[in-house]
């Protein structure tokens, strides 16, 4: 008998000598070597496409059931994503998310714990950044922890406004105020649904309550008729995949530090400069429409009806052919990153209504989210030069709407396609320019960077926006004179 065990452990010790280094070769590690990525984004892509078989789980076996069950699903699912991709570091999130729960259960429905809970949750992410930040792009637990970051401040708003007077909240946020008292179940579902855990979207917590009650279904009753609307978005995010992976190797940022950069033709880095700054945002398209695509198929993606159909695009973060076909920045925008967008004019832009100034409220809110992104300055200068470009693009729209020369030079139909060109020149060339200091992080190399082409955005857009009054009052008629020519 021992003899026959002894020989079954040899023959599994020869075995796993065997098989130890075909498995080592199947590493993540090596996997992501030899596709040119790190381990880190191996895993987060991984993790993100998870997402389809626990929806289909979800779709077949917790669809109406026990809420707590589908709570304890969504706890348990992304918690298990959170440890594949940071181990240990999971106890950040968990130990914000209870925090979370205690402030409102403790401080209940006041100013008090929405302050609480805007500066403990703030200050804690930025102490992750500070403690871990590097001068590269890393992806670690502050990545989901930003994610996280906007939806317990928005919870304590929502559960704040939930206190009120309905007639004294404004119909957006009578949609979003919650009424009831979450439980710790139920803010742990919401906060690591494995759909948005790790990249977003944000969703408020009484659409999550939606999902788990079996309301987000075109089909009353049943599983929501998503599959094919949740195909598409998928299929789309694999095209941009497969689009971002043949090409990033031979575009990147770090050739913009390069002396070989520096040499070329001033043309040459500028258009360098264009390409990049549109192709660098791929990455982040991808993540989004395949997350998009999780949210979908589970339900959450469901915002009604209209014109008789369904419509799947409540956790939408792109739209691809408004971002592939603006030659506006505010297009782009619009187009780009919508609910963090959302969340921020929700939460933020709009409570700063007090103030009387929209520009002021908007600074400000670019603010917070250079912030909240990190503490690099390169964040700060990204986002100071999109409220320079929008203030000046506003400012250009306003010239050609008024002034009936330019007006009727831009209503001229076979000139439309050559300004539609200079446009989006213009646009992604600049988007470029911003998207420089956001991706170069410190200010040693998106300085260099900037000096090789002379500030070029910065130059331009200063001078538009010094320039621009006087032209609108040259080519602007008064109202007297537009009076006598009538």
């Amino acid at each position: 008998m021992a003899s026959a065990v002894e020989g079954d452990v040899g023959s599994a010790v020869e075995l796993v000598g065997v098989l130890g280094p075909a498995f080592q070769e199947l590493s993540l590690n090596k996997l992501a070597t030899s596709l040119g990525a790190s381990e880190q984004a191996l895993r987060l892509i991984i993790s993100i496409f998870l997402g389809y078989p626990f929806a289909l789980f979800y779709r077949h076996y917790l669809f109406y059931k026990d809420s707590y069950l589908i709570h304890l699903f969504h706890t348990f699912t992304g918690l298990s994503i959170a440890y594949f991709n940071f181990g240990t570091q999971l106890y950040h999130s968990l130990l914000c998310v209870v925090l979370q729960f205690l402030i409102l259960r403790l401080m209940g429905r006041t100013v008090t714990a929405v302050l609480t809970t805007f500066c403990f949750q703030m200050a804690y992410l930025l102490a992750g950044y500070y403690y871990t930040a590097t001068g590269n792009y890393d992806i670690k637990w502050t990545m989901p922890h930003c994610v996280l970051t906007l939806k317990l401040i928005g919870l304590a708003v929502d559960y704040f406004d939930g206190g009120k007077v309905q007639n004294s909240l404004s119909s957006e946020q009578q949609k979003y105020a919650i009424r009831g008292v979450p439980s710790l179940l139920e803010v742990a579902g919401f906060s690591y649904f494995y759909g948005a855990f790790l990249v977003g979207p944000q969703f408020s917590m009484n659409h999550y309550m939606k999902l788990v009650q079996g309301e987000l279904t075109d089909i009353p009753g049943k599983i929501p008729n998503s599959t094919l609307p949740a195909l598409k978005r998928l299929s789309l995010g694999l095209v941009y995949l497969v689009g971002y992976t043949l090409l990033s190797p031979h575009i990147t940022e770090d050739y913009l530090l390069t002396e070989d950069y520096e040499n070329r033709a001033f043309w040459f880095r500028c258009m360098y400069m264009l390409v990049w700054g549109k192709f660098v945002l791929y990455k982040y398209v991808t993540c989004w429409l395949v997350t998009e695509g999780v949210c979908i198929l589970t339900g959450l993606g469901f915002n009604g009806f209209e014109g008789g159909k369904a419509k799947w695009d409540a956790c939408a973060n792109m739209k691809v052919w408004l971002f592939e076909t603006t030659p506006r920045f505010t297009g782009t925008i619009a187009s780009f990153n919508i609910n963090t967008n959302a969340w921020v004019a929700r939460y933020f832009y709009k409570r700063l209504k007090f103030l009387g100034n929209k520009e002021l409220s908007q600074g400000l809110s670019l603010l917070f989210l250079a912030i909240w992104h990190g503490l690099h300055s390169g964040y700060l200068v990204c986002f100071q030069m999109e409220f320079l470009i929008v203030i000046v693009e506003r400012q250009a729209a306003k010239l050609i709407r008024e002034s009936p020369a330019l007006s009727n030079l831009a209503s001229i139909r076979v000139l439309r396609p050559f300004f539609y060109l200079v446009q989006q020149t213009i646009h992604w060339l600049f988007m470029g320019y911003s998207m420089t200091a956001f991706c170069l992080f410190t200010w040693d190399k998106w300085l260099k960077v900037y000096k090789s082409i002379y500030f070029l955005g910065h130059v331009f857009f200063l001078s538009l926006l010094f320039i621009l009054p006087y032209i609108h009052k040259a080519m602007v008629p008064r109202k007297e004179k537009l009076k006598k020519i009538e």
